[in-house]
């Protein structure tokens, strides 16, 4: 196979990732103004809905990797579980006026895309030879695009068709594409690479821990060597995902930061003067259309980062941009883009309306933050899983996002902080986490687990 070539076979993954991508997008563009405009929801209850439903798009990744590595294989579970995926949506388009049948759907969806996330990301690595290592990053920066491709249309097109159509059609429409993408994945089934489950293990990683804690008393610490009852591959296997799990604490706040661009960023939005002069002629934008400033930014700053920013400091500087170095970087220019929308919220909140044109700026510098974490971490987190674990540290990753989304939604509902103070904690917040990372990832030896 030639190492020059993506497999033939990507493109069946990747085409599925954006009409995914569409549809769960799509739905979540509108969901805070729905629950608002539509089921009458207090501002900050909804703001909490929206990121407990986050949460547990994050959550279900365990059970999903659990699944695939253990039983199903990635194949089979993102089929099945796709289709749970397609139900959901059917219920948020038949539901509108229902909030038991509407918060249904909302369930199902987070089951199903919450289930297929760690397989598809680690579907795409199993595709790849050892050789096509330098392959993988770029496919990993392609796959990426390919997602806020069908994001950016999504989120521009699925508010005007809420505000014009109303909700059915609104949430119909991402339905169908998610058809489309189950369609597309089943297409690509006698071209997939399929790595079989491992089945039920007696060396899986709840056993080894237990096995490692049971045996502290005895002299057989975690660390301390062979660990009676297991082989010595599953306890470095273990080791391996351990140590990735300690560099993943503190990537928890980024997502609380990130993810509020579709909640608190929005409502923010609602408040400023949404018209908009371009070329002499006035345009009156949806509040929920502004985040689809992300994914358009993301298309144009992946391959500014990976061709021009990369390769420029590695060859101004001589500093090498590791996985690792993006990654911190990344988490204190996240915190600056929440001091601009502090900054936004006390004039606001002193009487003052403002263009929402200013929210392009904190857009661009969490999208640059994105770009360098985001990534960076899908393609960290297959390199540093071994094979009997690509799935699990791949859900490993998917799950700082349910807990950084669970720590946004317990604030929004205890409602400690208000106004321009609300969005300064965060800054703050990802500040003190960006040292502790820094700490963290000091100590970490890089490891390289490809498939054969």
């Amino acid at each position: 196979m030639s190492t020059e070539k993506y497999p033939s076979q990507i493109k069946y993954i990747v085409w599925n990732e954006a009409c995914e991508r569409y549809s769960y997008y799509g739905m979540r563009s509108i969901l805070v103004i729905f629950l608002v405009q539509y089921l009458l929801i207090e501002k900050t209850a909804a703001t909490a809905d929206y990121h407990f439903f986050i949460s547990a798009c994050y959550l279900f990744p365990l059970l999903g990797a659990y699944i695939s590595d253990r039983f199903l294989g990635k194949y089979k579970t993102i089929l099945s579980l796709s289709l749970v995926y397609c139900l959901g949506h059917l219920l948020l388009a038949v539901f509108e006026h229902s909030k038991p049948g509407f918060y249904t759907g909302l369930a199902l969806i987070a089951l199903g895309s919450g289930g297929i996330k760690p397989c598809v990301s680690a579907h795409v690595g199993d595709q790849f030879k050892p050789d096509q290592k330098d392959l993988l990053k770029k496919v990993f920066d392609l796959f990426y695009w390919m997602i806020n491709f069908g994001s950016f249309f999504s989120s521009l097109l699925t508010p005007w068709t809420l505000n014009a159509y109303g909700p059915s059609v609104a949430f119909g429409i991402p339905g169908v594409l998610m058809l489309i993408a189950t369609v597309i994945f089943w297409m690509g089934r006698k071209e997939f690479v399929h790595v079989p489950p491992t089945g039920p293990n007696p060396h899986s990683t709840s056993k080894v821990l237990f096995s490692a804690l049971k045996n502290l008393g005895k002299g057989q610490g975690f660390y301390g060597g062979a660990l009676i009852g297991h082989p010595e591959q599953a306890v470095n296997d273990v080791k391996a995902a351990m140590n990735v799990g300690k560099i993943f604490i503190a990537i928890t706040i980024f997502w609380a930061l990130f993810d509020q661009h579709g909640s608190s960023w929005v409502l923010q939005a609602k408040e400023m003067d949404l018209s908009v002069n371009i070329f002499g002629s006035i345009f009156n934008l949806l509040p929920s259309q502004i985040p689809a400033l992300n994914p358009i930014m993301v298309m144009g700053l992946i391959p500014l980062f990976t061709f021009v920013i990369y390769p420029g400091i590695e060859k101004v500087f001589r500093y090498k941009m590791t996985p690792l170095r993006r990654m911190g970087i990344g988490m204190f220019v996240a915190a600056s883009s929440f001091v601009f929308v502090a900054i936004y919220q006390y004039i606001l909140d002193g009487g003052v309306q403002i263009s929402v044109l200013w929210q392009v700026i904190p857009f661009l510098v969490i999208t640059m933050a994105e770009v360098m974490i985001s990534i960076t971490g899908l393609e960290f987190a297959y390199t540093q899983a071994p094979r009997s674990m690509k799935s699990t540290i791949m859900s490993m990753w998917l799950l700082t996002v349910f807990f950084g989304n669970m720590i946004t939604a317990y604030i929004a509902k205890v409602n400690v902080f208000e106004g321009g103070n609300f969005f300064m904690f965060f800054a703050i917040l990802m500040a003190v986490f960006g040292v502790v990372f820094a700490l963290i990832a000091k100590n970490y030896k890089m490891q390289d687990f490809m498939e054969n």
